[in-house]
């Protein structure tokens, strides 16, 4: 018996880790007019050329209570527990379909194991507690001790973004607190995080000093608590991905830099240009 590792597809994780670490991923719907797929089935580059000067964005939606039945379904059967890490429950559904999955399988049967947690965050903040309880698996923990080790990566970790433009939040709506920057698009370039909803971390004038402030909050964690793990995620924009956050990380930790390009699902609420990391530091 050993404990398989579940998470959405707003993880952003590459596929060599999804495999190396053996995780699932259950991947999201964009609705886009007549048709829907799946966000790992378009890159980035063919979505933005699709919404290119639409009035209306595209969609999201969250996979069925179906789809997760069959996936844990199909776990309890071969002998498996599983644990379950997923999107924050107020940007989606997702949680809820597979809360409610899990209790269709646990009916049938009883002795099924199934542990499903809301993180309170997306990106990468996701991956890397999905990585955490992923390598806690592979080590042969228990179902208690994954879940304890993507909660304690959760407890230690920070996700900030930064959009080039407020218009995409605007139109897709799901902003949280966000809101209260609507009325002074021109003039502020947020630091933005997730902690349940989407949130403002700070307002700053450009989106330089926006990056700037960002690296500045990442090295005073690391300087106090130290880093663990370190993603960047970034929207069709490696090039200033490159030279405006990962050459600055690498002059500041040795750490391996994991790249996220942020899919179809948070970019269309974000939109290309955008910029962000996400990190865990050693202590909490």
């Amino acid at each position: 018996m050993a404990v398989k590792v579940i998470t959405d597809s707003t993880a952003y994780l590459d596929r060599k880790v999804l495999q190396e670490f053996n995780i699932t991923e259950v991947a999201m719907t964009v609705n886009l007019e007549d048709r829907s797929f799946i966000e790992t089935a378009i890159s980035n580059e063919e979505f933005y050329q699709l919404i290119e000067g639409k009035k209306e964005l595209p969609t999201s939606s969250q996979p069925s209570p179906l789809v997760f039945y069959e996936k844990f379904q199909e776990l309890v059967e071969q002998g498996d527990e599983v644990f379950c890490v997923l999107i924050s429950s107020d940007l989606s559904g997702t949680y809820y379909s597979a809360v409610q999955a899990g209790k269709m399988v646990q009916e049938k049967n009883p002795e099924a194991r199934i542990e499903i947690i809301d993180s309170r965050t997306t990106g990468m903040h996701l991956g890397l507690a999905a990585m955490a309880a992923a390598r806690a698996a592979q080590a042969g923990a228990s179902l208690e001790e994954v879940r304890d080790a993507a909660t304690s990566v959760l407890a230690r970790s920070k996700l900030f973004f930064i959009p080039r433009s407020l218009e995409y939040l605007k139109k897709g709506g799901r902003i949280g607190e966000a809101a209260s920057l609507l009325g002074t698009l021109l003039q502020v370039k947020p630091v933005l995080t997730v902690k349940g909803p989407v949130t403002v971390f700070e307002k700053v004038r450009t989106f330089e000093k926006a990056v700037k402030r960002m690296l500045q909050v990442f090295e005073e964690d690391y300087q106090t608590y130290g880093i663990e793990e370190v993603a960047v995620h970034h929207i069709n924009c490696a090039a200033d991905c490159e030279e405006l956050l990962i050459k600055e990380i690498k002059d500041k930790t040795t750490r391996e830099i994991l790249v996220s390009p942020i899919g179809p699902v948070l970019g269309l609420h974000v939109g290309p240009g955008t910029i962000g990391m996400a990190y865990a530091t050693k202590e909490k």
